[in-house]
């Protein structure tokens, strides 16, 4: 991106558009030039060309901010403000982030670095910045009413501090939390170790997103802020698939995928095909000796993980939340389950009235992803998205790890559909199939009879007075 390109290499870019607050000594006549995104795109790695060198790390359908350096300072600015937020092609959100994004930027820095954030508030309430998971002075943590005053609609403060331990952390709001994480305002932060650490190893390719969720009628645009568990959109980066880009790797890259959860119930995080290790959470690097393999890790509300995995298996490989409703869009809590229900009989008497009835579920939902039914404005199907073979019948918190032979080193682009090699995909029997063993047959019961009992138990069941009251 050009602008970004500028302003990294454009150390005196300022703006006279906002005027730092006096919250600290560092309050200065010019702050840094803050720099907007509003594609939803997965943007190649920012190779930081000022600053103590680092590997940069990939957003899913997000991006790294620009900073400047001044006088050893590394610099950059931060604009909370409402967002317009394509979750898929399709269905756009109005939402709340930074920058022009919901998740904000991320912020990547290197361990020791000091670090200025100018934070300039363009909601229409005050807001603040928390640092999870840093150490920092108390003033700087971000937490309105507490450690700081909160920033006004309309001003900007600053926050300094020394990026003092490498990790996998995020920043939100600690003002008017319980609106502005459910309207979206969250980002990543990185802390990358300055010199070789022991805990922390090198990798090919490091992908970083939050997980967070939104509560968005079909047709409308601001989620409903004051849901805390019946959410029906479940996402990586404020996307859903199959709006969220894949992950493509070269065969036998060594893969870090850090994510955060942001929203109001835990994730167990599931990779197909490989095995891979937690390396680390929010507190930092995990022990060697903590660590073991495994396919799947759950991440509680609040907490990071880092995870990590040799990309030695070709091929296109789900990775997603394995709650079943979270790999669902535009979810109805209310719809009853009519599965074997015969609908033939009512439906014809109904659809001489309603003419657009459709009846639905008799058969699993499954059928929903081949149906045209027509939908409100802004909003997607509960299950979309076209495979090779059909469709994924998937939604939510769901991608894919692609990895390829032929993937070079630092090519991030979408290789297409894995070509599977001559009998490697699973197939249909023709064959003729014996028939079922079955217990009776043998002379014997599946579910052997209780011997009989001697005595009848006689069971009273008494209702509270009261009713439900007091439950």
């Amino acid at each position: 991106m050009t602008s970004r390109r500028n302003f990294l290499t454009s150390a005196g870019a300022i703006t006279g558009a906002v005027a730092a607050a006096s919250v600290s000594k560092v309050a200065m006549a010019a702050v840094p030039e803050p720099v907007i995104q509003t594609r939803p795109d997965t943007m190649a790695p920012l190779t930081p060309n000022t600053g103590r060198p680092y590997n940069p790390v990939v957003t899913l359908n997000g991006w790294t901010l620009p900073w400047r350096m001044n006088n050893g300072v590394k610099e950059f600015h931060l604009v909370a403000e409402p967002v317009v937020r394509e979750m898929a092609p399709g269905f756009k959100a109005h939402l709340w982030g930074y920058n022009g994004q919901s998740p904000g930027p991320t912020i990547e820095v290197v361990e020791g670095d000091r670090v200025r954030i100018f934070v300039t508030n363009k909601l229409p309430e005050h807001t603040s910045i928390h640092w999870h998971g840093q150490r920092l002075p108390n003033g700087m943590d971000g937490v309105a009413g507490l450690t700081q005053p909160a920033i006004p609609s309309g001003k900007t403060f600053v926050y300094e501090f020394e990026a003092r331990r490498p990790g996998t952390f995020m920043y939100h709001p600690h003002a008017d939390e319980m609106v502005q994480m459910a309207m979206g305002m969250m980002g990543f932060w990185i802390t990358h170790p300055k010199d070789r650490h022991p805990l922390i190893d090198p990798v090919d390719r490091d992908f970083v997103f939050l997980l967070n969720a939104y509560d968005i009628d079909p047709g409308a645009y601001t989620p409903k802020i004051m849901t805390m568990l019946d959410f029906n959109l479940w996402t990586f980066n404020s996307r859903i698939f199959p709006g969220i880009d894949s992950m493509n790797v070269r065969k036998d890259d060594k893969v870090r995928i850090r994510f955060g959860n942001l929203t109001m119930t835990n994730h167990p995080i599931h990779l197909h095909g490989h095995e891979f290790i937690v390396t680390g959470t929010d507190g930092g690097p995990t022990s060697k000796s903590t660590r073991w393999h495994e396919v799947t890790t759950d991440v509680a509300v609040g907490q990071m993980r880092q995870i990590e995995f040799l990309a030695d298996e070709e091929g296109d490989w789900a990775f997603h939340c394995h709650k079943s409703h979270h790999t669902m869009n535009a979810m109805g809590h209310d719809v009853p389950t009519m599965i074997g229900v015969d609908h033939r009989g009512i439906a014809k008497q109904i659809t001489d009235v309603v003419p657009d009835y459709m009846v639905m579920g008799e058969r699993g939902m499954a059928d929903m992803t081949e149906m045209e039914m027509p939908l409100p404005d802004n909003t997607i199907p509960m299950m979309a998205g076209e495979g090779p073979f059909g469709s994924v019948e998937m939604g939510g918190m769901f991608t894919v790890v692609k990895v390829r032979a032929d993937q070079q080193p630092g090519d991030y682009g979408n290789p297409g559909w894995f070509k599977h090699p001559q009998g490697t995909v699973a197939y249909e029997f023709t064959g003729q199939l014996p028939a079922a063993a079955r217990a009776a047959d043998a002379g014997q019961n599946s579910m052997p009879r209780q011997a009989k009992r001697t005595q009848d138990v006689q069971v009273k069941v008494r209702k509270p007075s009261a009713g439900h009251a007091g439950h």
